[in-house]
């Protein structure tokens, strides 16, 4: 490949485009709050405090949805993994810096939907936080990728997240929770907008390489997911329409390679 770039180059070449992206991004992101969308007034002590403790009769969620929502929070609780990994390749500034923002949005997805499920009683708080600490002492399993493959990958991780809450949000008949999905939704398509500006910028200065990393992760891509016992959750959310991984390719490829402009490029080769 002519002009190879390593990932050092890549940086120091993507840097102006990273401080105009995180610029625009704070600019246009919702400042909302978790604690407004939470129907505390639902809320009450458990047995610790003086109150009852969880018994399933409490929980007036539906089953795909106490799912959805227990699949997102526990991904979004893994965020010292995905830190970690977004972190190794991008341990300067400007890039360090969206790394923060980044993990703080994520963070507050994390919150508004454990106080939710809380206040509501809608899961086992017990069984929740045992799960929690299996999954985050598991940590995250991703293959060694490049700048640009890593890039590509959050754009994907991102608009697929975004098809899923907005899914919820559409299914449920629990207005906190459509509210809640729909506002992560908003936040995770303005954060894959983020990585498929710097993919668009690649282009610019690697083009060949940018277009590899892409097609490497059309073909290495997979939603993720969480391991729960006794249970395959990506089989049941598929099953309750939630996510549908045979419409990956329609709902999470095909609208980022139609922005990078790929079937243009590619006849261009």
């Amino acid at each position: 490949m002519h002009n190879h770039k390593t990932d050092r180059d890549l940086l120091d070449a993507l840097s102006f485009e990273v401080e105009l992206n995180v610029r625009r991004h704070v600019a246009e992101a919702a400042q909302w709050q978790p604690h407004d969308l939470v129907p505390w007034s639902d809320g009450r002590n458990f047995a610790f405090l003086g109150g009852e403790d969880w018994t399933p009769e409490q929980s007036k969620l539906d089953e795909s949805t106490k799912l959805a929502l227990t699949v997102s929070l526990l991904l979004a609780d893994n965020l010292p993994a995905y830190h970690r990994e977004l972190a190794a390749y991008l341990l300067r500034e400007p890039w360090f810096g969206w790394v923060g923002r980044w993990t703080a949005e994520e963070n507050r997805h994390a919150i508004v939907i454990r106080n939710y499920l809380m206040a509501t009683r809608a899961v086992d708080p017990v069984e929740l936080e045992r799960v929690r600490m299996a999954h985050m002492t598991a940590g995250l399993a991703k293959p060694a990728m490049g700048l640009l493959e890593i890039l590509v990958e959050a754009a994907f991780d991102e608009t697929a997240s975004a098809v899923l809450h907005r899914n919820i949000a559409a299914a449920t008949s629990d207005p906190a929770v459509a509210a809640i999905c729909e506002r992560i939704a908003a936040d995770d398509e303005l954060q894959a907008v983020f990585f498929a500006n710097l993919v668009t910028g690649a282009f610019e200065v690697a083009p060949d390489q940018a277009l590899q990393a892409i097609a490497d992760r059309v073909a290495g891509w997979r939603m993720p997911t969480v391991e729960l016992p006794g249970r395959d959750s990506a089989a049941e959310l598929a099953a309750a329409g939630l996510y549908a991984p045979e419409r990956t390719s329609e709902l999470v490829f095909a609208p980022l390679l139609h922005r990078w402009r790929v079937a243009d490029r590619t006849a261009a080769v």
